[in-house]
């Protein structure tokens, strides 16, 4: 029973090791992606800052990377706590193979004392000639023999116990190394923090000077954006009549005899067919494991009514997210389906709407459009070029997702958001 305790013990151990190796690697590769995406944003930053002359925007990247500041400690956090964790375990298995090892040579310096003192051949002999009979001989024989073999058999469990120790005491050498590593990277992170955090005080001076034309401009954005929701919502609506009107047709070649409903041509939601309706689920079985619409970025503006990060009493409506990448980026779909309409919003902004289904992901703020009405799509094929702004040096996608005519958050839609 003892035995069967120990190797469940020993069974646990190990693998609650291999949970926590498995735990660390996936924290050392999220900080990593931390990392770059900090080093992004302060490219950014930079790049910003030499052009922009709205102290706002170079506040809300700030922002951003402070919150990435902040991920990254917390990253760094948890592995330090696991690391702890790991340390424990191989401090626990130090003792118990000190206190085996002291057991073990206590017994074998016994049985060597034991031995020392019955060294004689002659008493070996002895000890075998004066057996009453042939069968107690043998058995004399037998245990000198066995003897000989237990004490070779402990010398060696000595020298492997002795080994495991070594390893494990090297183990715990490395851990205690990389703990101290990591706190004195997490107290460096903390350092810039509070660096960056004063800089966003000085910012925050600096913007609360000009509260009145930040909300004129403001102002002047939301008529501009409610215009081009409009313009989208209308596009939609007519994407929407025309897939029912094909529907309707298709339906009529195929039942001759059945009518045509008005209201299903004229609706603001699809009626799907056999086949639209596969894309639609799909897509929606994808919810929460979309790619972003492009490859590297943060969200500079989220979903919804967002206070102004400075003035709350400041609201921005935002139908879609707004997500800030490098310059010369990509825009790209984020699931198959169909080029409803490429849409021409100002001359210096256009946008690509797709079909996936009942579904409509619209694409804004390109200067430039690699597909064309009626064109099918796959996941992540680039779709147009994001516009860099000439006045603050941001380029900036804004993205929509709807069921029919009503959106819904992106964030709820795209992974890891």
């Amino acid at each position: 029973m003892p035995k069967f305790l120990l190797s469940l013990i020993f069974i646990s151990m190990t693998s609650l090791l291999w949970s926590q190796s498995t735990q660390q690697e996936k924290l050392e590769a999220r900080k990593a992606q931390i990392q770059q995406e900090i080093r992004d944003n302060e490219a950014l930053l930079q790049s910003v800052k030499k052009k922009e002359k709205s102290a706002v925007n170079v506040f809300m990247i700030q922002t951003n990377k402070i919150k990435l500041k902040e991920k990254l400690i917390n990253t760094t956090e948890k592995q330090t706590k696991l690391l702890s964790n790991d340390m424990y375990v191989n401090q626990i298995q130090i003792n118990k193979l000190k206190k085996e090892l002291a057991v073990l040579k206590e017994d074998y310096a016994r049985m060597i004392v034991k031995s020392y003192k019955s060294r004689s051949e002659q008493s070996r002999a002895m000890f075998i000639l004066s057996s009453k009979n042939f069968l107690q001989a043998y058995k004399r024989v037998q245990y000198m023999k066995q003897y000989t073999n237990y004490r070779k058999l402990q010398g060696e469990e000595i020298k492997s116990k002795s080994n495991q120790l070594t390893v494990y005491n090297g183990k715990l050498t490395v851990q205690k190394t990389a703990k101290q590593k990591l706190i004195d990277e997490n107290e460096k992170e903390r350092l810039s923090l509070l660096k960056e955090k004063k800089e966003q005080e000085k910012l925050v001076k600096t913007i609360k000077k000009d509260k009145n034309k930040i909300a004129a401009e403001i102002r002047k954005k939301q008529r501009e954006s409610r215009a081009i929701d409009k313009q989208i919502d209308r596009l939609i609506r007519e994407a929407i009549a025309e897939a029912n009107r094909k529907a309707a047709a298709e339906n009529a070649k195929a039942n001759p005899t059945a009518s045509v409903s008005k209201t299903a041509v004229s609706s603001s939601r699809i009626v799907l067919t056999a086949e639209t309706k596969i894309l639609a689920d799909n897509f929606r079985a994808n919810r929460g494991k979309l790619p972003w619409p492009v490859e590297k970025g943060f969200v500079s503006l989220p979903y919804g009514d967002q206070p102004h990060p400075v003035f709350s009493t400041l609201v921005v409506h935002n139908s879609g997210v707004e997500i800030t990448t490098d310059q010369g980026a990509n825009a790209r779909a984020v699931f198959g389906g169909e080029v409803t309409s490429v849409i021409i919003l100002s001359p210096v902004n256009k946008a690509v709407m797709i079909q996936h289904g009942d579904y409509f992901t619209v694409y804004q703020n390109l200067s430039s459009v690699y597909v064309s009405k009626g064109d099918k799509v796959s996941i992540k094929q680039n779709i147009g070029k994001i516009r860099t702004n000439g006045d603050t040096g941001k380029t900036v996608i804004k993205f929509t997702i709807s069921q029919n005519t009503t959106y819904d958050n992106p964030a709820s839609w795209l992974y890891n958001m």
